[in-house]
């Protein structure tokens, strides 16, 4: 019987953070906490599915009618969009998923979820290989396009790739950085967070915002205007938007100077930990997507060493990141603990969706 072992890691945001559902940057990095799909043949005409994470079990059958499919059921829309490039099951399996990565926490387990179900049905049912980007692209039609989410493409492609990336979510365009070794610790708040709603209302508010400042500037593009710039386009917003413009503008040029950073041949780690915490407080006093435990957890790590940290993911819940010294790192994650939160580690990064 066919054994398929398909792994997919969780991600982190370091900078960009709700900028690319409006076709801006961000710099993100796959983490050493996995996804794992055990799959081996079982002889019928359906697949037999178990999460005991999510204490779940599920059959889904080989031939099934595609019209039916709930938002949220990643499994099936998966086969959807595969059913379309001509990729069919043929043959049933016991697929086993386990998760290293929290669930709804920020680290992007629902993407690792897709990534991996969907490596694996390839594997299993076509011929043809594909790239990282091909499939990240794969697993975006199925979490974002199929659901119409307001997410934009950071989980998949960075997922699918792994190590570090710059990635240009206007043309899809990776910058890649393989080695990077930077001293992560992951809080996780318990907070539970309203994903697909934080996503909807910060994408719409800041389109609206950005779209009054086009409708008295024709040329104006988002991506090529800079904080000098701020001002005078901040007077053609009313003024509940402000903050979502502001933000965006800002958020992006602290994206374009942590680039800039990991382009070095030495990477100035005290100068991305500033620009982390000037991120983070944009996310927290003009996004306001940062509950009050969160905020204890971030100002623990930082009163403990850490050279800057940030709510991780859609907000109102979920991660935080930090980016540490080694010889912080304990105390700092023994802080975190303290603060409030439910479990705090260390991460390392690490390659994108693979086999074992």
């Amino acid at each position: 019987m066919k054994k398929i072992i398909s792994c997919a890691p969780g991600r982190i945001c370091l900078f960009g953070d709700h900028q690319d559902y409006i076709q801006l940057p961000v710099i993100a990095c796959a983490i050493d906490r996995l996804m794992q799909i055990d799959a081996v043949e079982n002889g019928e005409n359906y697949f037999k599915v178990e999460m005991p994470d999510l204490d779940k079990k599920k059959i889904i059958p080989l031939k099934q009618n595609f019209d039916q499919i709930q938002r949220g059921d990643l499994l099936n829309i998966a086969l959807k969009v595969l059913h379309t490039k001509n990729i069919i099951p043929d043959r049933g399996f016991h697929v086993l998923i386990t998760s290293q990565v929290p669930i709804n926490a920020g680290l992007s387990s629902s993407s690792a979820l897709t990534i991996a179900w969907i490596q694996f049905l390839i594997t299993a049912f076509s011929t043809e290989k594909i790239s990282p980007k091909e499939l990240a692209l794969l697993a975006y039609e199925s979490e974002v396009v199929q659901q119409g989410s307001s997410g934009g493409k950071m989980d998949q492609f960075t997922i699918a790739i792994g190590d570090t990336i710059f990635l240009d979510t206007h043309t899809d365009r990776v910058q890649k950085f393989n080695d990077i070794d930077l001293d992560l610790v992951v809080g996780v708040s318990g907070l539970s967070k309203d994903t697909f709603g934080t996503l909807s209302h910060l994408k719409s508010n800041a389109w609206k915002a950005i779209d009054q400042v086009k409708a008295q500037i024709p040329e104006f593009d988002i991506a090529l205007t800079t904080v000098n710039e701020l001002n005078k386009n901040l007077t053609l917003v009313e003024t509940s938007l402000k903050p979502f413009f502001y933000a965006a503008v800002c958020n992006h040029d602290i994206t374009q100077r942590a680039l800039k950073i990991l382009e070095q041949e030495q990477i100035n780690t005290q100068l991305l930990g500033e620009l982390m915490n000037k991120h983070h407080h944009l996310l927290k006093s003009y996004l306001k997507i940062t509950p009050p435990l969160m905020d204890k957890m971030i100002d623990a790590a930082n009163d403990s060493g850490a050279l800057g940290s940030k709510i991780v993911g859609s907000g109102g819940g979920g991660c935080m990141v930090a980016i540490v010294k080694d010889q912080y790192q304990k105390q700092i994650i023994e802080a975190i603990k303290a603060s409030g939160a439910e479990d705090a580690f260390a991460v390392n990064i690490t390659k994108g969706a693979t086999f074992k």
